[in-house]
Parts: structure tokens; sequence; C-alpha cells
């Protein structure tokens, strides 16, 4: 195997209507599982990595068919634990032409969210890793997970493990009397490479600025163990079709990916997801340029699979990088 990664975070039970129906029509709806951090872990198994996911599910089938979903994926799922609470759910009806797409959320008091930090041995789910990652949307779940992730981020600075963090501010998930300005900071602390944007910094860091790199050099100098910063720019021209392009703020200069123009899209959830595990991946092997052209390219493709995770090899991402035989039927 390839080098190991260790995410952490919710997996949820993702309910879509087929063939683009609203919510109103369907009658029937098709079922895949996913979550942010879980995409991630996902799409490096995919690639080669050696892919552990942290995460508990219901003691019932619901839960082992999420925990099988994960191992088909190639995620190693020793760290999948069972507890009290219920699946999350949420509820997707895909957008089309100028028709938006909505999700509906049903995921409180579900397992993970409940589960007992004292349950999680840190210092062996880590052993060996060479990268954690972690997102704004497990702490912002409970207390339970906020001390959870606060716990892994302080063994894996022990161990001197790269760690990652997508910030990614979600107000209707701060719901148990703690604001992301009284959680995040210390979470970012630990961090060396984060995904933020503008809103991002200013609700979860009090950074205020209408510049990327502006607020990248603030963050840099209230936390200065950064080494990362990053994004994606995406322009939307109906649901169907979007331009997507990567940004890479590394400590001196920000970094650009090309823009890649996608007419014909399949499914974008998980697109930043993709693009996250892309970054990863290219920063463990590769220059940052390179690093963020393949992070923008694993991104695009994840655009064409139905589903939330990005289910590409290493050859097809490192082909839409060279924009070598693109769309070509392989035989």
């Amino acid at each position: 195997m390839g080098k190991k990664i260790v995410t952490i975070g919710e997996v949820m039970m993702r309910l879509s209507t087929v063939e683009k129906e609203r919510f109103v029509q369907a009658d029937a709806m098709k079922v895949v599982y996913g979550g942010s951090e879980a995409n991630v872990c996902i799409s490096l198994a995919q690639l080669g990595l050696e892919a552990y996911h942290v995460t508990a599910f219901p003691a019932h089938d619901l839960g082992q068919a999420a925990s099988n979903y994960l191992r088909q994926m190639g995620v190693k799922t020793d760290f999948v634990l069972e507890g009290e609470g219920r699946l999350g759910l949420y509820f997707l009806e895909d957008g089309a032409m100028q028709r938006a797409p909505r999700i509906i959320y049903d995921r409180f008091d579900n397992a993970f969210s409940k589960l007992d930090p004292a349950r999680l041995d840190w210092e062996k789910i880590l052993d060996g890793a060479d990268w954690f990652h972690w997102s704004g949307i497990t702490p912002a779940l409970s207390q339970n997970a906020a001390d959870m992730t606060l716990e892994a981020l302080k063994v894996a600075k022990s161990k001197g493990i790269m760690v990652s963090g997508d910030i990614n501010y979600r107000r209707n998930l701060w719901q148990y009397g703690k604001g992301p300005l009284d959680i995040m900071p210390e979470l970012v602390r630990y961090s060396h490479v984060l995904v933020a944007g503008l809103t991002d910094f200013e609700n979860c860091l009090d950074i205020q600025s209408d510049d990327f790199e502006d607020a990248c050099r603030q963050a840099k100098k209230d936390f200065p163990q950064i080494k990362y910063i990053t994004k994606t720019n995406r322009d939307s021209i109906s649901a169907s079709h979007n331009k997507l392009k990567g940004f890479l703020w590394n400590g001196t200069e920000t970094l650009k990916s090309k823009r890649y123009d996608m007419p014909n899209i399949i499914d974008r959830i998980g697109g930043g997801d993709a693009f996250m595990a892309g970054l990863i991946y290219g920063l463990l092997h590769f220059d940052d340029q390179k690093a963020i052209e393949f992070a923008t390219a694993a991104s695009v493709l994840k655009h064409s699979i139905p589903g939330d995770a990005n289910l590409v090899h290493l050859d097809e991402v490192l082909e839409v990088m060279k924009g070598k035989d693109i769309g070509k039927l392989k035989r």
C-alpha cells in the first residue's frame, strides 16, 4: 500500500430523486452513502493509498450497509464503531439547466455525534499515519465530536503527522451551544493545510478581508504552523454547466490551476471533497504547482460520476491534467 491516511467524520445515507425529479414528484429514491471526510477517504483509497475512516454507525442493518459501502470502496474500517443514535440522512433533488439542486438534511442525534471520545485510541489509530484530515462539519455536530477532533489533532501533532482541515462553515449545524469561533481556532492551531474561502475565514477565524491572499497572510500570522491554504473558484452557468479553477497559497504566492469547462455535469456533490483528496495526494507526491493541477483535475472528474465519492484512478486524473485521450473509448 501507499502512504497511510486517516480521516474522521459522519457518514450519512443519501436519498436522491430519480431522473432529476423534484421532491414533490418523487415516488422512489436512490440510496448511496457519503459524508465530506469519508468522501475524501474513499477518493484516496481509489488513488491507491492506505485509507482509514473513523466514524460510528447504529447497530442495525442500515449501519451495517453503510460500513459495507466503505469497505467496498477500499476504505479500511478497523476504527468504525457501533454506537447509540441513528444514521444521519440527507435528501438530494438534483438540478438541471437553470434549476438549482437542493439538499435537505436530517442528521441530528446521529451515532457519530453521540460517540464517547474515550472509545477512540488515537495513539493506535494514528500509528504510522502520514496524514490526518478533518473538516469543520465534525466539530459543528456536537461537543463530543469537537472533543474527539481536538484529541486526534493533539496526538497527530505529537507524532509529527501532516494535518489538513476543510474548515467548511455550515451555519445551520452549530446547535449545541457553541459557535465556530469558540471551537475552530484551536483546531486550526494544529493544522498545516486549510481549505478556506472568505466566508470561512470570517466565520471560523474572525479574519475579515475581501482578498483571498490577504486573508491567507492574516491566517499565517495568527497560526504560523500553516503551510498551505487552498480553495476553488466555481462559475455556475447553470446547474449542469460550471467552470472550475483551483488556487493554492503556499506561504509566498498563490498558484493557480488551469480553468476547466464542465458543460454536462452528472453530479456535483462531493466535488470539493474530490479536490481535497487530490490535493492531499498531490502534496504527498508532487511539487506545489502539479499538486493544485492534480487536485482540480480530480474534482473535475468527480462531476462525471453519480454519488458522493470520486471513483477514479491515478492514471485517469493524470490524463485529464495532460489533456490526453479526453473522453475517448478505452478497450
